[in-house]
């Protein structure tokens, strides 16, 4: 079975094949230039058993229907597709799709163990599934990125920084104290949930994963894509 994973973020869209489990052939692309990357997977492939589509932005009608003019099965991810996790949810219909897939991810790579997913992009997303396969819910909070965009963005002169791996415990200049203020305000916020969940193994994803796992003591997982790894089962899951 040959599927199309398209994985479309806030910030950009990632584009992988999945061969059943076993997924290759990665590409970031953005809302510009999709059609004409997603035509190059098309006719490299010659077509695909299954689209499987993760979009917590919500493109266009005429996007899906170009990608349902490639595949046998359009599959968009949401709680009402079939999963091979429980969804405990109270408002399952506004789970984002992303949520679903990663917590799928989580459930696939380690099926008897309870994971509380850390996904570090836009937003910082934090999901508890337990080793029987239920989702309970979980957190949202601001990325990194969107901490830094959002303080310059709401004062009259603080100004716009990115992340760095040089920041003081105690700012003396304003910019040091942005730095140490949002990375290690958002290390102490994870290492809240981190002791405050002690019978949950933690597993770090997205683009921000690596930068913090360095940074914390606490013993966590690094799961490289693991919406991607997600919507490959759920492709799968889906398939007839």
């Amino acid at each position: 079975m040959l599927n199309l994973l398209v994985d479309i973020g806030n910030t950009s869209i990632k584009i992988a094949v999945a061969s059943d489990e076993n997924i290759c052939d990665e590409l970031r692309s953005d809302i510009d230039s999709f059609i004409t990357d997603v035509g190059v997977y098309k006719d490299k492939y010659n077509g695909f058993d299954v689209v499987a589509v993760s979009d917590v932005r919500g493109v266009s009608e005429d996007l899906y229907l170009y990608l349902s003019s490639i595949c046998t099965k359009l599959v968009k991810v949401g709680s009402d597709i079939n999963l091979p996790i429980n969804i405990k949810y109270n408002t399952p219909h506004t789970l984002g799709a992303d949520r679903i897939c990663a917590a799928v991810g989580a459930r696939m790579a380690f099926p008897a163990k309870n994971c509380a997913v850390v996904d570090f992009g836009t937003a910082i997303t934090i999901d508890f599934i337990t080793s029987d396969g239920d989702f309970l819910g979980g957190n949202i909070s601001l990325g990194l990125s969107t901490r830094f965009k959002a303080l310059n963005t709401f004062t009259g002169k603080l100004p716009l920084l990115e992340k760095c791996d040089s920041y003081p415990q105690i700012g003396k200049t304003t910019n040091d104290a942005i730095q140490a203020g949002i990375v290690l305000g958002t290390i102490f916020e994870i290492e809240g949930y981190i002791r405050a969940y002690p019978e949950f193994d933690f597993i770090f994803t997205g683009g921000d994963a690596i930068f913090f796992a360095e940074k914390l003591k606490s013993p966590i997982f690094v799961v490289y894509n693991l919406v991607l790894k997600g919507l490959a089962q759920i492709a799968i899951t889906n398939a007839f």
